[in-house]
């Protein structure tokens, strides 16, 4: 079926008559008239026939006629939609997330870009070396990381640290009591614990903090993704560390408790950029907040 015939009969219908309708369309009466002709051929139906001096519309030109209706309505509606988002500006923003970067912090310091009107925010989250690999080919903006880039003059990135978070425990009420808080940190020896995977910056932090206080931390579970291994310990499996950075999102998990400081241990958090003068604009934007709040001891 041929929509322009289709067109033609819909106007052909709407104003009563060829002479009006051609007159609308700007075209002859002939003209109209054919291609009315030639949808009633196409559909195998006549749609309208003689009345005196003008046509009526048939049953079948009728049903034709409401159809004909929704169709250019809905056209109307794909043209409104389609002129309004082409108009609305878009600001895409790609970022990589390592392996082991706190989700919580990651939000926290994409807060402030958030509201953008506009933004189309890509999230990819992988493994330092491959992230670093798509941003030096520009398939990525920013590349937030625990850990600097490696020295390597071919890539020409920049690495800047915008935070250093300090690392709570926190566990569900089952193994969080007074008593577990209190006993902080040697309880950590018979409390079922959750810990990043071992190529993790944090974990050889928390390693190191085990080998101070003298424990051997009771190691249930070990997980690349930090928000993976927060739904685990929420859902009863054991307590974990987390980075305070984003901490005021717990309230997502309202099972959790904080058990105690992990005094000593931090999480850096590095931006990893392009080495240039014209960075995004709301890299620009995340760097100036993170700049600001740690001028004011916020990170």
């Amino acid at each position: 079926m041929n929509y322009r015939h289709l067109y033609y009969f819909w106007i052909v219908g709407k104003e009563g008559g060829f002479a009006r309708a051609a007159s609308r369309l700007g075209v002859a009466v002939q003209t109209v008239s054919a291609q009315v002709r030639a949808l009633e051929k196409d559909l195998g139906h006549e749609l309208l026939k003689p009345d005196g001096r003008g046509v009526v519309l048939t049953d079948a030109g009728r049903r034709a006629l409401v159809r004909a209706d929704e169709i250019f309505q809905l056209g109307k509606v794909l043209q409104d939609e389609v002129a309004q988002i082409a108009s609305r500006p878009v600001m895409r923003f790609s970022v990589g997330l390592s392996d082991g970067l706190s989700k919580l912090a990651a939000h926290t310091l994409l807060q402030p870009v958030l509201e953008e009107s506009g933004l189309q925010l890509l999230c990819h989250e992988g493994e330092l070396e491959a992230l670093l690999s798509e941003l030096a080919q520009y398939r990525l903006d920013v590349v937030l990381a625990s850990q600097p880039a490696p020295p390597n003059p071919n890539l020409r990135l920049l690495s800047d640290r915008i935070a250093s978070s300090e690392i709570d425990w926190f566990g569900p009420r089952k193994w969080v009591s007074q008593e577990a808080q209190q006993a902080f940190p040697e309880i950590l020896a018979t409390l079922p614990v959750l810990l990043p995977t071992r190529h993790s910056m944090l974990r050889l932090s928390l390693d190191r903090w085990f080998e101070t206080y003298a424990i051997k931390p009771n190691i249930v579970g070990e997980f690349e993704d930090s928000a993976l291994m927060a739904v685990f310990g929420a859902k009863g499996m054991g307590v974990f560390p987390t980075s305070r950075l984003g901490a005021s999102d717990w309230a997502l998990l309202p099972r959790l408790r904080r058990l105690g400081q992990c005094i000593g241990v931090h999480e850096d958090i590095y931006v990893v950029r392009h080495r240039r003068s014209d960075a995004h604009p709301l890299l620009q934007r995340v760097m100036r907040v993170s700049q600001l709040a740690r001028g004011k001891g916020g990170f």
